[in-house]
């Protein structure tokens, strides 16, 4: 009974799951030809084939409910409330993402240091102060008046820097 019954979705089943497979394979084929051609790196290259195969999971997951006969506009609703809490998910990483890699790279090549006195051109909120501490999201800013200013590392890589005077804080660490 359980084969009868199932028997034209599973057939079904294991046509998507074969033909999504080659796909899959001719795709990156082709994206490897092509990366290589345009001299990608390997790492990049594996990376848009992990996007793919992600791809096509998704694809595969949207066939198979189909053919086991979910209703449409329910599959409708469940990705669409997928996609929204991932997109918010995404974003909230992606900033914390670009701040951490913003200050590694900061970490290994950054011509400012601590204790140094500079200017952030930013149109809106321009700044000179002297840099109290690197972080791994932000910078700590003492600015004249004595606040201290938080000043993510993203936007330090983004803006013009001007150098005022180096080591600006003196050795009993009061500010010039």
């Amino acid at each position: 009974m359980f084969s009868e019954t199932l028997q034209g979705q599973l057939i079904i089943t294991g046509i998507v799951i074969v033909s999504l497979l080659t796909l899959r394979a001719i795709a990156n084929i082709t994206l490897a030809k092509v990366a290589r051609r345009n001299g990608i790196n390997e790492a990049r290259i594996r990376l848009m084939q992990r996007y793919l195969t992600a791809l096509f999971l998704l694809i595969a997951l949207l066939i198979e409910a189909w053919v086991f006969g979910t209703d449409l506009n329910r599959l409708a609703i469940i990705f669409s409330s997928l996609f929204a809490v991932l997109g918010v998910g995404l974003f909230a990483i992606w900033s914390i993402l670009s701040n951490v890699t913003s200050g590694i790279i900061m970490f290994f090549n950054f011509p400012y240091k601590v204790g140094d006195k500079i200017e952030i051109h930013d149109k809106d909120f321009p700044i000179t102060a002297i840099i109290e501490d690197i972080r791994a999201f932000q910078l700590h800013l003492r600015l004249e008046n004595g606040d201290l200013v938080t000043y993510p590392n993203n936007l330090m890589l983004q803006r013009a820097v001007t150098l005022i005077k180096k080591d600006a804080i003196e050795d009993d660490g009061e500010a010039v």
